[in-house]
């Protein structure tokens, strides 16, 4: 379908458009025109991301002295390659009825486990394993050991992407990671290394929120965006949960003592170059003193993750002296991990501002403030200096020096909590101390005074109006859509008693009661054992929905609904929710059934 509106010629993949969709594509372009913020709130179901891309694309077609390049965020791997295949359906669409000069470069950016086609390399377990064993056989001196040593493993993949140099380049298209891959493989090239060196080229790229709301990630991969950039964050509800989990450090006592192993480790690591190579470090420490935290000519195989304060609170200045030598910087973590500890002791819940705790941290140990902001860029400075490659190992003392940076950054915003325990098992002693980021705008704020428009948009942003007071931004357009049905499709039921006629309810002095609980349970075994397909059921919080399965549990009622339908259950780690989430569409799909057991939010 090809229709207008008002100067701009709408290229749509389909034969049939909704109302709400026209009228969201209206207000997007008011936004683009305003080069401003906008929120659009429009039902799950409705061909939001059609929409929003068909949108963009073809208002960047119909300004061609001026293109606009297109960041898509979204919160998991799967949601990137539905977007990816609703682009690539539509680039299909534009080239076929307008040529060569729709054609596009649309790229999916993820990590190292997502992209790498080395088999050695995938063979790690995890994500920050695979990093490290990417970095074994990538970074610069390992590259250069290999030329006196044969025995030194490389990836072939990289090194014909570098001899490739200026010649690896994408054609023009959409590629999702699949795509990425086999491209990767035909050609003998790295496709983790292609996709961030297509970044500056690509017109579409579509990647995890982190990438632009984490301030380590965003400083390395995000770096070179443009002014002229739309960002889009898609399913953007809990935008403001990532914003302040970005500036959120916890620390546990397995994190301390993984620290001291790795301060073990480094202190070795010293003494071996000082033994062997002085001179490498005393061009580190003279480095510093010239201000110049890490060398400006770092390939991106030996780029660590970035500082994780925000771009303009990066102090832009020499390293203190007393951190400047490699071994002193190390007596200062020991101080810092020794005071930690200390502070972990505790039987009682602690609260307290930042300002407060590094006043507490300077007297007992003897720590300043501004020694404090530095602890993050003079580890990776260090760990770069000792050619460490299996950052995996590495990753407690990092974690300390990401709080130590931001504790001393930030006045403002934040507290630090300390928690005897957790409160899932509060008869099991695991002190946890947090600093807890309470404004969510301090992320995203960098996003929107970069970006000359950032879309936020969603099927739930009720009620709209918080969010611009959440995030601290004035949107040129806030708009909530409705959904058009042409028949009554829902039924919403409201149930206030149990089949024994006792009252049911979720309110907090209600929702542990054993009656409450059995009844909900003996409703859902009903409800599985006629209702079709899949069945959700939500849940207030999570450790209400641990509890509530628990006692399902021990009295048959969960094994009752398992005789029916497949379980599968939502928790707190993404890429764990979205597997469940899928098995779960293949479960409905197939006849199975399921359900899902999540949490509102």
């Amino acid at each position: 379908m090809i229709f207008k509106i008002e100067d701009v010629t709408v290229y749509f993949p389909y034969e049939n458009i909704y109302p709400e969709q026209y009228e969201y594509m209206v207000e997007l372009k008011r936004s683009l025109d305003a080069k401003g913020h906008c929120l659009l709130e429009m039902p799950t179901g409705t061909g939001k991301t059609i929409a929003l891309l068909s949108l963009i694309t073809s208002y960047r077609l119909s300004r061609p002295d001026s293109p606009i390049k297109l960041v898509y965020c979204t919160r998991t791997v799967h949601e990137m390659e539905k977007t990816l295949a609703e682009l690539k359906l539509l680039h299909e669409y534009q080239v076929r009825h307008l040529g060569s000069q729709a054609k596009i470069l649309a790229i999916g950016l993820s990590s190292r486990k997502n992209l790498c086609v080395n088999p050695k390399v995938l063979a790690a377990e995890n994500r920050d394993s695979v990093d490290a064993a990417c970095r074994k056989r990538t970074a610069s001196w390992v590259r250069a050991l290999s030329a006196e040593n044969p025995n030194v493993e490389l990836c072939d993949y990289f090194e014909n992407y570098e001899k490739a140099a200026e010649n690896a380049l994408l054609p023009p298209g959409v590629y999702t990671l699949e795509d990425l891959r086999t491209f990767g493989k035909n050609r003998g090239w790295c496709p983790y290394f292609l996709a961030r060196h297509m970044v500056q080229f690509a017109n579409v790229i579509v990647y995890s929120y982190q990438y632009l709301l984490d301030p380590k990630v965003a400083g390395i991969i995000s770096k070179e965006l443009q002014k002229e950039t739309v960002v889009v964050f898609d399913e953007a509800h809990n935008i403001d949960n990532v914003c302040i989990e970005a500036l959120s450090v916890s620390v546990r006592r397995v994190t301390l003592e993984g620290a001291n192993r790795n301060l073990n480790k480094i202190r070795q690591e010293i003494d071996r170059f000082k033994a062997t190579d002085a001179g490498r470090l005393r061009a580190e420490y003279n480095r510093l003193v010239e201000g110049l935290a890490l060398r400006g000519d770092l390939s991106g195989t030996d780029q660590w993750l970035a500082n994780p304060a925000l771009p303009h609170d990066i102090l832009k200045e020499a390293v203190p002296g007393n951190i400047r030598r490699a071994e002193h910087f190390v007596h200062v973590l020991r101080r810092l991990l020794q005071y930690l500890g200390g502070r972990l002791d505790t039987d009682n819940v602690e609260k307290e501002s930042p300002v407060s705790f590094v006043s507490s941290l300077n007297s007992q140990a003897g720590i300043e403030q501004k020694t404090l902001k530095f602890c993050y860029d003079r580890l990776q400075s260090l760990m770069l200096t000792l050619e460490i490659t299996d950052t995996d190992d590495f990753l407690p003392i990092q974690t300390v020096c990401d709080f130590a940076t931001l504790v001393g950054t930030y006045a403002r915003g934040f507290s630090i909590i300390i928690e005897p325990y957790d409160e899932r098992m509060p008869h099991i002693p695991d002190p946890i101390l947090q600093l807890s980021c309470h404004d969510a705008s301090l992320a995203i704020k960098p996003v929107f005074d970069r970006f000359q428009s950032v879309v936020i948009t969603s099927g739930t942003l009720s009620p709209i109006d918080l969010y611009p007071r959440l995030l601290s931004f004035n949107p040129v357009v806030s708009r909530s859509f409705k959904m058009s049905m042409t028949r009554d499709c829902i039924c919403p039921m409201v149930l206030t008693r149990g089949s024994d006629q006792l009252p049911v309810s979720t309110k907090f002095d209600m929702r542990s009661d054993p009656g409450v609980v059995r009844n909900y349970g003996k409703f859902l075994v009903e409800m599985v054992s006629i209702v079709p397909d899949g069945v959700v059921c939500f849940f207030v919080s999570y450790s209400y929905m641990d509890g509530i399965i628990a006692t399902w549990n021990e009295t048959g009622i969960l094994k009752e609904i398992m005789q029916q339908k497949l379980v599968f259950i939502e928790t707190q780690d993404v890429v764990e929710t979205t597997l469940a989430l899928d098995n779960y569409r293949r479960a409905c799909d197939c006849g199975r059934g399921a359900v899902f057991f999540s949490v509102a939010r």
